[in-house]
């Protein structure tokens, strides 16, 4: 089963975008969301399938990092 995690842009170029998960950075394609530097994305199969609020993006963070902590 894949996932799609949140993340924040810090670059975009050629249609690439660089994305910060915690403390990586992924380069992933724009594709055709409408998209900027400092924007909270979500991210499925190196492809940024959503913009997503600020407040949601936030929530999942966590969430996901509640996982990871309950998985270790």
């Amino acid at each position: 089963m894949c996932v799609a995690a949140p993340g924040k842009i810090i670059e975009i170029e050629n249609g690439m975008a660089k994305v910060e998960y915690s403390t990586n950075i992924t380069s992933v394609s724009v594709g055709i969301v409408d998209c900027k530097v400092g924007d909270w994305v979500l991210v499925h199969a190196g492809l940024i399938i959503q913009v997503l609020p600020q407040d949601e993006a936030e929530y999942m963070v966590d969430l996901f990092n509640e996982l990871e902590e309950l998985g270790s």
